[in-house]
């Protein structure tokens, strides 16, 4: 497969990214016992984004108190939720995104207790938080973050008397590099056929909902738009219908992220619509990848970590077919403002 390493990612997100796992129980179970009154996900860019499937996954499955809040409107906004007895929880890979870092230190600031999931050591981030996991290498470092975060939340739930199956699911957690892997190499050639055919496209709507919908938003605002300087737009499944229809013609390329929990059917609904519609109708469908030794009932929320990876490889065949690389960038940390 084009840039992708396989037993460098089996070595960093199965070997050393599951190492953490006790690390990450001793401070949740730390907090646990003191007590705390919520839980605040933040973020800014593709790291909010990655909070929002855990947001979802707590209001669906969790009477645990929880905000996803924006980092730079967090600190302006007043929160009056926030307070000395919340959890804040942060990821970074650099550890130095200037809202993130300054966030963190409003938190702290204020007596709330932080964590971060950090890639680079020695960061502004890593050393401003209460608690910090330090993977200490960029490479595949979302991969790592979303397998971590599953187990800080359902740590939590878990210690809030709410789900017993923890121990399974961490047996699970610990099968996903591998269902990773078995799904990149089962998609790789859409992903090749797809930047073939969308190189030259100018537009894409992106469409998701549930716990997908943070894969739907960041993947057209740091993909598409960011890294690649295609124009693009991430639309709620339940919200398609309310505006976004009115854009689809013949040629408009749709994107649709399908994956496994209540909220299926939101996107099923677009899917009826776009495919009467559009001749650019790309589904990608969690249900399509074997994921082998997990459950059932665990497979909604490891749909996250699924859909990520494959919507990477596509990453990678835009950059080679469109000659435009991943890293290059007009303004962000170019310039101020």
């Amino acid at each position: 497969m084009l840039k992708f390493d396989e037993a460098l990612f089996l070595k960093l997100v199965e070997e050393e990214g599951l190492a953490f796992r006790g690390q990450i129980e001793a401070i949740v179970d730390g907090l646990a016992k003191r007590g705390y009154s919520n839980l605040f996900l933040i973020g800014a860019g593709g790291t909010i984004a990655m909070m929002y499937p855990y947001e979802y996954i707590l209001k669906s499955s969790s009477s645990i108190e929880v905000h996803a809040e924006i980092a730079a409107e967090f600190m302006v906004m007043n929160h009056r939720r926030f307070s000395k007895d919340s959890v804040c929880i942060f990821t970074s890979v650099s550890g130095t995104t200037q809202e993130t870092v300054a966030a963190a230190a409003y938190c702290k600031e204020r007596g709330a207790t932080t964590i971060a999931l950090v890639a680079e050591p020695n960061t502004p981030l890593a050393e401003i938080v209460d608690h910090c996991i330090t993977t200490g290498y960029e490479k595949h470092s979302f991969d790592t973050f979303f397998m971590l975060l599953y187990m800080v939340i359902f740590r939590f739930m878990h210690h809030n008397n709410e789900f017993p199956e923890y121990e399974q699911f961490t047996k699970e957690v610990a099968l996903l590099p591998r269902a990773i892997l078995d799904a990149v190499q089962a998609f790789d050639s859409q992903a090749e056929a797809f930047a073939i055919r969308h190189k030259d496209t100018g537009y894409h709507m992106m469409v998701g909902a549930g716990n997908l919908w943070g894969n739907t938003y960041s993947y057209a605002m740091c993909i598409l738009e960011e890294m690649q300087w295609i124009h693009a737009k991430s639309i709620h499944a339940a919200e398609f219908f309310h505006g976004t229809l009115e854009l689809v013609v013949e040629d408009t390329s749709v994107i649709l992220l399908k994956g496994e929990d209540e909220t299926r059917p939101l996107i099923e609904r677009v899917e009826r619509f776009a495919e009467k519609i559009t001749k650019q109708l790309t589904v990608i469908d969690t249900k399509d990848f074997a994921m082998p030794g997990i459950s059932e009932t665990f497979r909604k929320h490891f749909a996250v970590s699924i859909n990520w990876a494959v919507l990477s490889r596509i990453s990678v065949y835009l950059e080679q077919e469109r000659n435009h690389p991943l890293t290059l960038r007009r303004y962000y940390r170019q310039m101020e403002y």
